[in-house]
């Protein structure tokens, strides 16, 4: 038997293997630590200083990534092997120059963080070019086109900026008197203001799941092989995930039509590393809703309930390793909200909050909270999904942010 041979260097020294995160989030903070426990040196760079990922990675740096030249002189220092774009704003086409130069790879690839970006770029190729179902949508890039595009699709239905994440910019729209409303918060809600927004239709399911796809090279053969976590349930509030199961349940014919939707727009993206693909589940029918190169936020459950969280899982296949999805526990996630608008948060009720030993809790370290803004996370495990959800839940409850 042969196996591939992947050789990793010492950090900080000659050999280092580099690795450059774009975006240094809560997501890209557990990214970091998997990296830095295979010994690849990693190099966080955000658009604030102090960010949570910022503050275990060996380097950081502070600049505006959306700007070409600044990302460009970043990345001719650093001089990495590997990038890892986190966010959204960045400029994704000095990352298509980079890769067609081979100065770096670009995790997954420059062709894939070039289309999620943008929910244009993604949904276009999903329903026109893959022809996978997905909602009925029109692009607007005005208000004149918007109105039109909304009574189009009809109401309700659902607004997001092409560029945006957990829930930024996206309302849903009842009815023609909220449109105008719902462009202006479009427009300023949205990570780069670029003018245009998706409509969709509002699609009757009975839930949604984050299908957590690997995509990772055989030990033995080098080829790209993919994978699938166990179907993760989550729930919304305003577009942002608030709290996430695994697993999902579902009907067998719902989970291979998953599987295949997944496997096809993850194929099409190319490259090694998790893709988190969002679908709509309605009995035994699928539709597809967005995808993520990277980690997604629905995942931190898997903290608790893989062998390999989503992190892990991503760290690995990006450097040629072998993956597990392997899932050993029923488990649940809740999200920890800052509650007010402020710096110098303290967190108490720690203590009470991991009383139970089935508990667990994520504390990002942001360095500013806002009111919705997600400043941790807690996990719990049980034997139902339901039990699970209710002890995350609790055990988020219990921890209180406060003011100093």
């Amino acid at each position: 038997m042969i196996y591939m041979s992947v050789t990793i260097g010492t950090p900080l020294q000659a050999s280092a293997f580099k690795v450059l995160l774009l975006g240094s989030g809560e997501l890209g903070k557990e990214v970091v630590i998997s990296l830095q426990r295979l010994g690849v040196e990693v190099h966080a760079a955000d658009r604030y200083d102090h960010a949570p990922a910022m503050q275990v990675a060996h380097y950081s740096y502070t600049l505006n990534m959306a700007d070409a030249e600044e990302l460009k002189q970043l990345i001719q220092h650093v001089k990495p092997d590997l990038i890892i774009p986190e966010i959204e704003a960045i400029a994704t086409q000095v990352l298509v120059e980079i890769e067609q130069q081979n100065i770096a790879t670009v995790i997954p690839s420059a062709k894939a963080v070039n289309l999620t970006m943008n929910r244009e770029g993604i949904r276009r190729l999903a329903a026109e070019e893959l022809g996978l179902p997905t909602s009925a949508y029109r692009f607007a890039d005005s208000i004149e086109s918007f109105r039109a595009a909304c009574d189009d699709i009809g109401y309700p239905n659902f607004v997001k900026p092409v560029m945006s994440s957990s829930g930024k910019g996206q309302s849903r729209v009842k009815s023609f008197d909220e449109v105008d409303a719902a462009w202006e918060y479009a427009q300023t809600g949205g990570r780069v203001n670029q003018g245009k927004v998706i409509v969709e239709s509002q699609i009757d399911f009975d839930f949604e799941i984050t299908l957590l796809t690997v995509r990772a090279k055989n030990a033995e053969t080098g080829e790209i092989e993919t994978q699938y976590c166990d179907p993760i349930g989550h729930r919304q509030d305003s577009g942002d995930y608030v709290e996430s199961w695994q697993p999902q349940a579902m009907t067998h014919t719902a989970l291979e039509e998953s599987k295949r939707i997944a496997h096809k727009v993850t194929a099409a993206l190319g490259g090694c590393g998790i893709f988190g693909v969002e679908l709509f589940v309605k009995g035994d029918k699928v539709w597809f809703s967005e995808v993520s190169p990277r980690p997604h936020d629905t995942g931190l459950v898997t903290l608790a309930s893989q062998f390999q969280s989503e992190f892990e899982l991503h760290a690995r296949a990006i450097l040629g390793l072998p993956v597990n999805t392997t899932r050993h526990s029923v488990a649940a996630s809740a999200v920890i909200y800052a509650g007010v608008d402020d710096t110098n948060l303290s967190f108490s009720g720690l203590n009470l909050a991991l009383s139970n030993p089935n508990t667990d809790l994520r504390l990002f370290g942001k360095p500013e909270g806002f009111k919705r803004r997600r400043m941790g996370v807690a996990t719990a495990r049980a034997e139902t999904t339901d039990q699970a959800r209710e002890l995350a839940l609790e055990t988020a409850s219990q921890v209180s942010v406060q003011q100093n």
